[in-house]
């Protein structure tokens, strides 16, 4: 998981590319970013629902047996290191409950945390 999460740090400060089609420099990131939370929920015995590509964010939801964490993060291009910094994450009611519960904020660092106490305070 260290690879995969050194491979997505790699973006921290960098400016993204814009425009009306999605620039592949964030196709990139985005491919890096979600093998990172596959990974990451490999190893805790989570699965990975639904990981949703959005122009220039993208969110998904996190699985444990019948409970749900969805997370997002915003557009990299205009919120710096957001995605690393500030990652939405909450508590859902199933893999289409884009509204779910409180909003939390976490970083990418402890997001295995972040997403671990989501699920005992569902339980």
């Amino acid at each position: 998981m260290d690879k995969a999460y050194d491979k997505i740090r790699k973006y921290l400060n960098f400016e993204f590319s814009t425009g009306c089609t999605t620039g592949e420099d964030y196709k990139e990131f985005e491919r890096k970013y979600i093998n990172y939370l596959k990974k990451m929920c490999l190893s805790y015995g989570w699965e990975l629902v639904k990981p949703r590509k959005g122009h220039y964010e993208l969110s998904a939801f996190i699985k444990k047996q019948d409970q749900y964490v969805y997370l997002s993060i915003s557009d990299v291009r205009f919120f710096l290191n957001e995605w690393y910094n500030h990652i939405l994450v909450r508590t859902a009611k199933n893999d289409s409950d884009y509204h779910g519960g409180r909003n939390n904020y976490t970083t990418l660092s402890y997001l295995p945390v972040a997403i671990h106490q989501l699920f005992i305070m569902g339980a």
